[in-house]
């Protein structure tokens, strides 16, 4: 029988998929067939999708969007690629760094890869073209460093790991091997994503450095001013101050995530409206239209997806996939090879999102199974499946490099790969480290 609603469950998702079906239609015909097989109601269908989406953390997903879109329109996020690009200077590949640091201060505040691209490229691919740097390069500097916005928290891919993690308890002896630190929580997970994004970052940096030094990019003819640092901070004082007031409330125990995103909000709103005065009514109702758009899309896969994964629970796929993981070998390194290189594989065709809430019920009992931490290895898995927005032929970073900077999509494809492939040398990095995931949220206590 689970042999039988396997086959259906994957053999009906994958032919859907091959025949060009978008993936939350594949994802819900291939559950109502397994539904309709096993003799259950198709109204449990309705019902397990309408409840998916009843879970107070799932309302950050909305107001973090809402505020990274309101961010943009009120002028936030151009102070802050003004303070990176302050910093540039005339050191080797210094436009190239400015770009990776303002991808790292973009992605505090929007939480998605597509955003902090679309929003850091449109200003510094043309700064970094008009500084000599080939185009091609610039783009695609900049769609491996847009990734950065969910692996640096707040993440919304963060927000859907732990909503998908806390419907999978943990078996008694993870419980006795983590103890208090084994349980999974978004909070938890935000303040486990700073360091590993730092490395990330790191990796990205060090790369256009030694690239950059190849290819001449030696940065401006200007010499580094700390009073053009100091003006462009003073100008963006409250842009900077943004990251500092969501993370430090999240991180201090002030607020909840849910209502650091409704804290985001009302501190643009006020920002925008009265010390920058940019934001006009027809920014907030497009911010609002944009809001609407992507959250929609976002919850219709996770309506889906959850009656996806409910089935694969409900008829032990997990366990058995896990079973014959542990089958092969025990060795946690050997195992953390064939996640990071299936999760690599995936995020070259799926959707993140749809990706973790996919995976999650799938290779969480593995990762249970051979006492990883369950925070580490979302951590992991997000970071993973970052590489997958640099990477054809899904790739939504590359194509939104490629529309701003009029570079062939081929072209900036290939000029990714060394940044793909510094990504995965950090990831292997943070794999084989847990305290770089483990340590920060263990000073504060979870």
């Amino acid at each position: 029988m689970e042999t039988t609603i396997t086959l259906i469950l994957f053999g009906t998702f994958a032919l859907l998929l091959f025949i060009g079906a978008p993936i939350t239609v594949a994802l819900g015909i291939s559950a109502l067939v397994s539904f309709l097989y096993i003799g259950e109601n198709p109204i449990q269908f309705v019902q397990i999708a309408f409840t998916s989406v009843g879970s107070f953390p799932l309302m950050a997903l909305p107001a973090f969007i809402l505020a990274g879109a309101l961010m943009e329109a009120a002028g936030i996020s151009r102070r802050l690629i003004t303070v990176a690009e302050s910093l540039a200077g005339p050191f080797t590949g210094g436009m190239g760094a400015a770009t990776v640091i303002a991808c790292l201060f973009f992605g505090a505040i929007s939480g998605s890869g597509p955003a902090t691209t679309a929003a850091v490229g449109m200003l510094m691919i043309p700064a970094m073209a008009k500084r000599g740097y080939n185009r091609g390069y610039a783009s695609s500097l900049t769609a491996a460093a847009g990734g950065l916005g969910i692996v640096i928290p707040p993440s919304i891919p963060m927000v859907i790991f732990g909503i998908s993690a806390l419907g999978f308890a943990a078996p008694p002896e993870a419980i006795e091997k983590f103890g208090q630190f084994g349980s999974v929580s978004i909070s938890k997970l935000f303040i486990a994503g700073f360091i590993p994004g730092a490395l990330v970052a790191a990796s990205l940096l060090t790369l256009n450095y030694f690239m950059s030094a190849r290819k001449g990019y030696t940065g401006s003819n200007e010499n580094w001013s700390a009073r053009n640092v100091a003006s462009a901070v003073y100008q963006g004082f409250w842009a900077l101050l943004a990251p500092f007031i969501i993370l430090g409330g999240i991180y201090t125990g002030w607020f909840t995530p849910t209502e650091a995103a409704i804290v985001a909000i009302f501190y643009t709103l006020v920002v925008g409206t009265f010390i920058y005065r940019e934001l006009t009514w027809r920014d907030l109702f497009g911010a609002l239209e944009t809001t609407t758009w992507l959250t929609g899309r976002v919850l219709l896969i996770l309506f889906t997806a959850t009656v996806f994964g409910r089935l694969l629970v409900a008829n032990r796929i997990p366990a058995l996939i896990a079973e014959s993981t542990l089958a092969l070998t025990h060795d946690i390194f050997l195992i953390w090879a064939l996640f990071i290189g299936f999760l690599l594989f995936v995020g070259m065709f799926m959707e993140t999102l749809a990706a973790i809430m996919i995976l999650v019920p799938v290779m969480l009992p593995v990762a249970y199974s051979v006492g990883i931490d369950p925070t580490h290895f979302g951590i992991v898995m997000i970071c993973t499946l970052a590489v997958g927005f640099q990477t054809p032929p899904l790739g939504e970073n590359l194509f939104i490099a490629s529309g701003i900077s009029n570079v062939s999509l081929e072209e900036i494809a290939l000029k990714a790969i060394p940044f793909a492939a510094a990504n995965t040398l950090a990831i292997a990095v943070i794999a084989a480290f847990p305290q770089l995931s483990l340590w920060l949220p263990r000073m504060f206590g979870y």
